[in-house]
């Protein structure tokens, strides 16, 4: 059995990355989405083990010292991490996988998974952001202009991403996602296990 793929997809809050990622795996099957742990309490509709692993700051840091996490990092005041054990057993049992993490959880995840593919999902221009945070109704003046700093600082690192894909149109967007996943999945090295007889048989 091939080992899955290990995706990893960031953007600045307001992008439209959680809406992107949750259409694609509605579309592709062969993705799941990697279930990370936080600290903050669940929103309405929101299930422990299904959106996130909920658990309490003192839980969390005894699982940092233990080395359990992949990645972690503190956002807007809460802690998130991924714990390495799920995702290695995921892409052993042959799982493409989805991390939906910042800029500094990407590079922590490709200094153990080299193979791992980067997408950066940007907004179409920094007006535009604003008018969808300020758009959600939901944020303060000063809210917003703290995730409007958040954001410009996550997009500074675009670049140490192999992907790029502007959320200008939705759809547009996601096929451009969708692209990505299948070329990830034609690469040589990762179609050799699997077609080796017929390789070896044209050789």
């Amino acid at each position: 059995m091939s080992e899955g793929i290990l995706f990893i997809v960031s953007a600045p809050s307001g992008a439209g990355k959680t809406s992107l990622v949750k259409a694609l795996l509605a579309r592709d099957p062969g993705l799941s989405l990697s279930v990370s742990c936080t600290t903050r309490a669940p929103r309405a509709g929101e299930q422990d083990g299904v959106h996130y692993h909920f658990i309490d700051q003192a839980r969390f840091r005894e699982s940092v010292a233990a080395g359990e996490f992949l990645e972690h990092a503190e956002v807007f005041g809460n802690l998130y991490g991924t714990r390495e054990v799920d995702v290695r057993e995921a892409l052993a049992a042959g799982q493409d996988l989805i991390l939906e993490i910042d800029w500094q959880g990407a590079r922590q995840v490709r200094e153990r998974f080299r193979s791992a593919a980067g997408i950066f999902v940007l907004p179409p221009s920094i007006v535009e952001l604003e008018r969808r945070l300020r758009g959600r109704g939901t944020d303060s003046d000063a809210v917003i202009a703290g995730r409007m700093a958040q954001a410009r600082d996550e997009m500074a690192h675009v670049e140490e991403y192999a992907y790029l894909v502007v959320n200008a149109v939705f759809d547009t967007a996601l096929d451009a996602l969708a692209a990505i996943v299948l070329a990830e999945r034609q690469r040589f090295e990762r179609q050799r296990p699997r077609l080796g007889p017929l390789l070896d048989a044209l050789a």
